[in-house]
């Protein structure tokens, strides 16, 4: 493959760069699905069923805050079709409901929330409707679709991301829907032109191709725009698209990894003791942020309008781990390095410290674009016992490795084309 001069190579939009850098957003499911204890609606229940009794926003945006995250998404709508704000599409919403007499909007109290706690607010709209009776009848639900977005977009202020979910199944009429992508993408940017796009197909932001929160050991932020040709393809080499990326890729779409707290994505009494532990939290973030990804956390609201006091807990104690990682600092250094040839860069360390080392973390300036191929760390010199390797750095790769003791490291990295600077932390975490 020969290598696209540095100059040409996609980079972030200003955007992305601040999506990135956000490391962590959590997503929240609810809706009526919360109150079925099902995960997949149907489109017959009734809005009746919809009557959280505690509903606070705030708390979900102080808990997300307390984890860490930087952002959080809403299920605004889902498959099912019930609408959490008050729309002019539809009487299958919160109007119809006991909830506030029928006069609460779920959207405006998660924005709201989210910027009193000073997080970015993000909306997830379905296209799939399985209540709407013009879904399936392609330029009138697509009227409909449309119509419902421009609510989103227009009445709740700034949004960091619009998440599209590419599922399409049959609506009320026994029919499928061909959505409107080039018109839904081009309201996002007429509405809400600071927002990313996300979807399997971009055009922003990409799905890393599973919900388990494991970005690919490789892991480029461009991908070719032809891997994923619409939303929803499917097939082998899409999934290794998604995960990996390309280095020769002609766009700039950075990986989201989204995965639940819980085995579910909507809330069930049943999943209480099914909570991801502290420690697993903690190895979602390395498996993610730690693999340049953006890790998306789900935590789904009880039928209160609470999140559970368990998820809360799991997610303050995965904060206070990351937390006391950082504390323990062994090494920090930057710099472009020393040449070995046209490709490869030699990066020479100190380590003053004889507490071993137990957590590598690389990046690059990604602003400049992701250029590293791999990596090698070498004890006591340049050509000693590798102790650690890799592929793709991007904008973060953490690894755990053997505990090493060590006074002087060697980091040789190989770029597709000129060097740009490498950031190199060691922990003893």
């Amino acid at each position: 493959m020969q290598a696209t001069p540095v100059a040409l190579r996609p980079r972030p939009t200003a955007e992305q760069l601040v999506w990135q850098r956000d490391e962590v957003a959590m997503f929240v499911h609810f809706g009526v699905n919360t109150f079925t204890d099902r995960e997949w609606g149907d489109g017959t229940e009734s809005p009746a069923l919809f009557n959280p009794t505690r509903l606070d926003a705030r708390q979900w945006a102080r808990a997300a805050r307390a984890a860490g995250a930087k952002a959080m998404i809403l299920t605004a709508k889902h498959h099912d079709g019930f609408c959490l704000w008050p729309t002019a599409t539809t009487t299958h919403s919160v109007v119809s409901s006991p909830w506030k007499n029928g006069k609460g909007d779920v959207v405006r109290e998660f924005v709201d929330a989210c910027r009193a706690e000073g997080l970015k607010p993000g909306l997830y709209c379905s296209p799939w409707d399985q209540n709407h009776p013009t879904y399936g009848d392609t330029p009138r639900y697509n009227d409909v679709y449309i119509a419902q977005l421009t609510e989103l977009l227009t009445n709740y202020g700034e949004l960091q991301e619009v998440w599209f979910d590419g599922a399409n199944g049959e609506g009320p009429n026994g029919k499928r829907q061909t959505y409107d992508w080039p018109r839904i993408w081009g309201l996002v940017r007429e509405r809400q032109p600071r927002a990313v796009i996300f979807s399997d197909a971009g055009p922003d932001v990409r799905w890393i191709g599973n919900e388990r929160g494991v970005a690919g050991e490789t892991c480029w932020s461009t991908i070719r725009s032809s891997a994923v040709p619409y939303i929803g393809a499917s097939g082998d080499d899409v999934i290794a698209a998604l995960q990996q990326g390309h280095a020769d890729g002609d766009v700039w779409r950075p990986g989201e990894t989204d995965v639940s707290i819980r085995p579910g994505w909507f809330y069930h009494a049943a999943e209480d003791a099914q909570v991801r532990s502290v420690e697993n939290l903690v190895s979602l973030y390395f498996t993610s942020v730690g693999r340049n990804s953006k890790l998306l956390l789900n935590v789904p609201p009880t039928r209160e309008g609470l999140f559970h006091t368990t998820d809360v807990e799991r997610l303050h104690g995965m904060a206070a781990a990351l937390k006391a990682l950082r504390t323990q600092r062994l090494l920090s250094a930057e710099g472009t390095g020393t040449a070995l040839d046209a490709h490869r860069r030699v990066h020479a360390l100190r380590v003053s410290s004889r507490t071993p080392i137990t957590v590598l973390e690389l990046g690059e300036r990604i602003e400049q674009g992701q250029h590293i191929t791999a990596w090698q760390l070498h004890e006591d010199r340049a050509d000693g016992p590798v102790v650690a390797s890799g592929t793709t750095i991007g904008y973060r790769q953490l690894r755990r490795i053997a505990p090493l003791r060590a006074s002087r490291l060697f980091l040789i990295t190989t770029s597709l084309d000129e060097p740009t600077p490498v950031m190199v932390n060691a922990y003893a975490g």
